[in-house]
């Protein structure tokens, strides 16, 4: 036995004395320091236990957003698309709302793959808890699914792959909000970086703020208004479908997010300064601009009922919410210009797991849609 351990350790650090065996990252020890105390586990920056050991939980609502990621499971191929591929070949549709739909396959195509990037190269390797670890696998596999779901759209209605894919490279609108995003992650790749100083601490918040709360809290719903729009008419039922299915995930993405940043903020309160904070709402700030310019992209003469003014509105609107969540001042005050979107998702059960507990998911097979 003692000779496959060995043979581990050679394998992982072949150089190392066997009393540095051992890391934050792969969490990895074969050492019996005895058991812990769920008390001694921590978001961030911990040494103190085995990170592989899931048991006894500390973060409850981490462990609890893993189950309703696994109660959320869906396939995109589980929807039918043969209505959708008559009405894209037909003459049912404009130019313009053709022109929505291709820009926003093109934004979640690659943004989900940004996503997914980003939780297992750059966030997974500094949470040093295992429930939290544990629910980013779920996560990266759902994002995985996502980007499934638009190859599987894109293939099903015979669209240009190069095209869709190659968007986030050839529409400025959507390449200006990827490469917000992009820079955050870069910031965490950096061979330098690490958490153990308050400045790696906002750094990291930095990266979550912009993936949780601005990617799939901000970008993402102004893209759902629009391809749920389709749905309220019976049309694109299949493509509105799987978008639901979407956003249902992505409620659970926010919600985790949140309470992991908070999370840290508890934990690391010397990081949350009033300059931190002024820098998070200039990101933002920053953010729904670019998202309004999004939208004018895609609707340069408005379709559905929709406009880019009223995108300002809403975009506003969820940008006060996200910011709220964490703790930071709202500040646009902003009303929701499509209410309509508070019965696909209400969004006032978008509360930290500390307030309230977000239930009623189901697996797509008994889901139904009013």
């Amino acid at each position: 036995m003692s000779a496959v351990l060995n043979s581990i350790k050679d394998s992982i650090h072949p150089h190392a004395p066997a009393a540095s065996f051992g890391d934050n990252a792969s969490g990895l020890s074969l050492e019996n320091t005895g058991r812990f105390a769920a008390n001694a586990k921590r978001l961030i920056n911990c040494s103190a236990v085995d990170v592989n050991q899931l048991m006894p939980l500390k973060y409850k609502w981490a462990w609890e957003h893993y189950v309703n990621g696994c109660a959320n499971h869906w396939m995109p191929t589980e929807v039918a698309m043969t209505k959708d591929i008559e009405t894209w070949r037909s003459d049912k549709l404009t130019p313009d709302e053709r022109l929505v739909i291709m820009r926003n396959l093109g934004f979640f195509a690659t943004a989900e793959s940004l996503v997914g990037n980003n939780l297992v190269l750059a966030i997974f390797k500094h949470v040093t808890n295992a429930e939290c670890r544990q629910y980013l696998l779920r996560q990266a596999f759902e994002e995985a699914v996502h980007t499934h779901t638009f190859l599987y759209i894109v293939d099903s209605l015979g669209l240009n792959e190069g095209e869709v894919f190659n968007m986030y490279r050839e529409i400025p609108a959507i390449a200006k909000k990827d490469q917000l995003e992009m820079e955050l992650t870069a910031e965490i790749l950096d061979p330098d970086f690490d958490t153990q100083t308050p400045e790696g601490v906002q750094t990291f918040l930095k990266n979550l703020i912009g993936y949780y709360l601005i990617m799939e809290g901000i970008f993402f719903y102004s893209g759902f208004v629009m391809m749920l729009s389709f749905h309220r008419r019976n049309m694109m039922a299949g493509v509105a479908e799987q978008f639901q299915y979407i956003l249902r995930d992505e409620t659970v993405h926010l919600n985790f997010g949140v309470d992991l940043i908070n999370g840290i903020k508890a934990e690391n309160p010397g990081v949350w300064t009033d300059e931190f904070q002024a820098s998070i709402i200039e990101r933002v700030r920053q953010a729904v601009e670019v998202e309004i310019e999004y939208a004018h992209s895609c609707l340069p003469q408005g379709v559905l009922g929709l406009n880019a003014d009223l995108f300002r509105d809403y975009v506003q609107h969820i940008a006060d919410r996200r910011l709220e969540r964490i703790g930071v001042p709202s500040q646009y005050g902003s009303q929701n210009p499509f209410p309509w979107m508070s019965e696909t998702i209400d969004l006032a059960k978008e509360k930290n797991f500390f307030e309230t507990r977000v239930t009623e998911y189901q697996t797509s097979g008994t889901l139904s849609w009013e």
